[in-house]
């Protein structure tokens, strides 16, 4: 049923928060952003149509913490909350307090969330709708015993993975049988530590893979659309650092598949908003679902700059209860890239927070910055250390490295350390050039 959305509380801080703020507006509504102590002083705060402070710096006491925002959605008056990504982005619970309190959660239903979450069980529901999916257990695997039996029927390398996981943790890789059970016992004890919850599941493990994604949307009429893939390969320690759409890796008739698949499995979910389902691809294009998010993800951007679609305000929309455009509408175009700019030290990766006493950011023909960065900001140490985001786009792959390389050349950051130079070499690197990586690559790498 149809609903029009008038306020909307952004959960969230940060370039995130802006990004939202902005689509917010332009679509004549208004924005209400929450922040903490730690940041108080955040430009754009002054950009939203409401600003409420719910805590002190701690994540965990005031973007982590339910009864706050909702307190300030209600205070407020907002009739919807965007979450945006990380915090209480896939929170079961915080959805379902939205609901009890009648605030419009823009995002999937907690049924679909719950579905999802879990690891094993996901991959389940995956290869009922008929999407690949790795060989590997059925469930969880509840003993070194069972692992060492699984194992020997896959083949290996395999790989034991935290159900509850993410971010890299509660995962090891096993060559051989002599290491399954010290491996078993490690991942548990991680798991637990990590996530409160020491499920494993088994997988062959894909060797010199491509992390590729497919961004989808589903509405409330069981209608889902894709928008294009991205190839997320180039990555640290299973952190995302360059991402593009199109993954150039694939054929077109293979390109068609794993398309026809995010969708098929997007029906069949019933899933209502913007989602991502991520593939391992191997050497041979073969691909393999591996997980999905329940959310917008951060390089959603390079999506819409080969589409032309704002993915935000179709989210909106499709909380409103208002019915997808039809696949047949949504045009590709051309070869975006996206450079996670950080403050970071560009060699170690070790964070670098502080004051930034210069900043000169890129621009020209279809050069995207988002960021809530500025000369003089001071970056807070309680958080990602993400402080921007470098998105172009060009008429070919070749043409977007280009443009990247120049609009990474005019960028200039002082104050802090940030992953400015990192990209710059990694546009002149020439394996990254030729297309010509793995996400493992960076182990390896010496820049």
């Amino acid at each position: 049923m149809a609903r029009e959305i008038k306020r909307i509380l952004i959960a969230n801080r940060g370039e995130i928060a802006l990004r939202a703020i902005r689509t917010i507006r332009e679509m004549g509504k208004e924005a209400v952003v929450v922040y903490s102590t730690g940041d108080k002083d955040a430009a754009y705060l002054e950009f939203a149509d409401a600003a409420v402070c719910i805590g002190p710096a701690k994540s965990s006491e005031s973007y982590l913490n339910i009864p706050a925002v909702i307190a300030a959605a209600e205070l407020s008056e907002c009739d919807a909350i965007f979450p945006g990504y990380g915090f209480l982005s896939e929170n079961q619970n915080f959805v379902e307090i939205c609901e009890h309190h009648n605030i419009k959660f823009i995002g999937p239903s907690v049924e679909v969330m719950q579905k999802m979450a879990d690891k094993s069980k996901a991959k389940q529901l995956m290869a009922e709708a008929g999407v690949p999916t790795i060989p590997g257990s059925d469930g969880a695997v509840k003993t070194p015993e069972e692992a060492k039996a699984l194992a020997k029927e896959i083949g290996y390398p395999v790989i034991l993975k935290a159900a509850a996981g993410g971010g890299g943790r509660g995962m090891r890789i096993v060559e051989d049988e002599s290491y399954i059970e010290n491996a078993f016992f490690a991942c548990e004890s991680e798991a637990v530590n990590a996530f409160s919850d020491g499920t494993l599941y088994m997988e062959k493990f894909i060797e010199a893979p491509r992390h590729v994604e497919v961004q989808i949307v589903g509405d409330s009429f069981g209608n889902a659309i894709h928008i294009g893939e991205r190839d997320c390969s180039m990555q640290r320690r299973h952190q995302k650092l360059i991402e593009e759409s199109p993954a150039t890796v694939l054929d077109d008739a293979r390109r068609k598949e794993l398309h026809e698949a995010a969708v098929r499995a997007t029906k069949f979910l019933k899933y209502e908003g913007a989602g991502t389902y991520e593939f391992l691809v191997d050497k041979y294009n073969n691909f393999y679902f591996m997980e999905m998010n329940t959310r917008l993800q951060v390089e959603h951007c390079v999506s819409e700059m080969v589409s032309g679609i704002d993915i935000i305000k179709l989210m909106i929309e499709v909380a409103e209860g208002k019915p997808l455009p039809s696949q047949e509408e949504i045009n590709l175009k051309g070869h975006a890239i996206e450079c996670r700019i950080t403050a970071e030290d560009p060699v170690s990766f070790l964070p670098s927070p502080g004051k930034i006493q210069k900043w000169i950011a890129p621009g020209g023909k279809d050069v995207r910055i988002d960021t809530h960065a500025y000369c003089n900001y001071i970056i807070p140490p309680y958080y990602d250390s993400m402080i921007g985001k470098l998105i172009v786009w060009g008429e070919d792959r070749d043409a977007a490295i280009a443009k990247m390389r120049r609009a990474l050349d005019e960028f200039e950051v002082a104050g802090v350390k940030t992953t400015i130079d990192f990209h710059r070499k990694m546009m002149r690197n020439e394996d990254f050039i030729n297309n010509n990586y793995d996400t493992k690559y960076l182990e390896d790498y010496k820049g």
